[in-house]
């Protein structure tokens, strides 16, 4: 395999430029690349948008049951304390 003409970054920047407007056809000439290439460029960064759509969204559940468990925990402990404060009196 040869070495990659472009990093991840130059190739998110040709996609962009395509979504904003230009040709397939004209991003392609402009920056030497086949239409085979540019496709399958846009087809790996859709795949890599729906796996961080599905972190995100595990992440955020995992939130949620953290939040649970804290709040669980902090009532506990109040309902603690006042049981001892009464228990000292």
């Amino acid at each position: 395999m040869g070495k990659r003409k472009f990093n991840d970054e130059e190739v998110t920047d040709i996609l962009k430029e395509h979504q904003a407007g230009a040709t397939v056809s004209d991003v392609c000439q402009r920056y030497g690349i086949s239409q085979p290439t540019f496709y399958r460029w846009h087809s790996l960064q859709l795949k890599d948008a729906s796996l961080d759509a599905k972190r995100m969204r595990a992440l955020e559940l995992e939130n949620q049951k953290l939040k649970k468990l804290l709040a669980k925990a902090m009532l506990t402990a109040v309902t603690l304390s006042e049981m001892l404060e009464k228990m000292s009196r």
